[in-house]
């Protein structure tokens, strides 16, 4: 097997290596009238500065919570996790999320939030930076024509370009991304995937994306995550891809090694953990 296949077991660096973002046995219990549910057991994992890594699993497996806890929109139950040695400990415009649903400002154009944003979390800006700021990254997502539209104009593509842009303008350490691109038809899906890989080539900001899509993750990750199934779920292996950057995706495709990985990926997501409708 090629030593691109080897899984690594999710692990902390040596008390010599001061990781970006790390999860420091990391759990998360929530009460239910019939005693604690336990969702996210024992994780532990290190996350580079600059880093690329999508999370995979079924659901239920705490996907979500686990990057909820890294935005601060969650806090674990036990453990904690932490950015540049603080915990976190509430969400902050150094971590910014992009959700599946959007959540845009109807009312507002596809400018007025992005510049709401970067107004909220710098008002000390000068205006005339503000629209620069806002305008760049409208363009960086291809929607300088479509500037002016308000969001119920726009189709689900443009719309989730224009999350990403006001996500991006206010220059956050890291992106989270939650499942963006899931609800989008296949075409317009691929044409995200190589803006965001442009734009992140550029920005270099750290990424943390769940995902369901395998060869989503194939493409754009630098680390895939892939976690067992809830409740109680901890990381089962994190797979490392190493296909050099720029990425091609015809070239990543014609790759033996890529079939390799993905029947890797399909191997823990529906063999060794395959997920029980009937439980």
């Amino acid at each position: 097997m090629s030593t691109l296949l080897q899984p690594t077991l999710a692990g902390l660096p040596s008390p010599s290596t001061e990781a970006f973002l790390r999860f420091e046995n990391v759990s998360k219990v929530y009460p239910t009238p019939t005693g604690p549910y336990t969702v996210l057991d024992g994780i532990d994992m290190a996350v580079n500065q600059g880093e690329f890594m999508c999370v995979i699993g079924h659901s239920g497996c705490g996907k979500s919570t686990l990057l909820n806890m890294v935005s601060g929109f969650s806090t674990p139950s036990s453990g904690q996790v932490v950015l540049h040695g603080n915990a976190i400990t509430k969400p902050g415009p150094d971590r910014m999320v992009v959700f599946q649903g959007y959540a845009l400002l109807p009312w507002f154009s596809a400018y007025d939030n992005v510049y709401l944003a970067i107004d909220s979390v710098k008002p000390d800006l000068p205006a005339v930076e503000k629209k620069e700021i806002t305008r760049e990254h409208l363009a960086m997502v291809g929607l300088t024509e479509a500037a002016d539209k308000k969001i119920n104009q726009l189709s689900g593509g443009m719309k989730q370009r224009v999350a990403i842009a006001r996500a991006l303008a206010i220059r956050p350490e890291v992106l989270i991304l939650d499942e963006p691109f899931g609800a989008l038809d296949a075409i317009t899906k691929e044409e995200l995937q190589e803006e965001l890989l442009t734009i992140w080539n550029t920005q270099k900001c750290t990424v943390l994306m769940i995902t369901h899509d395998i060869d989503e993750a194939l493409f754009l990750a630098d680390r895939l995550v892939m976690m067992t199934n809830g409740p109680a779920a901890k990381i089962g292996e994190i797979m490392e891809i190493n296909f050099p950057r720029p990425r091609n995706r015809e070239e990543i495709m014609e790759d033996p090694i890529y079939y390799d990985m993905r029947n890797q990926a399909l191997d823990f997501l529906y063999s060794r953990f395959a997920h029980d409708d009937t439980e």
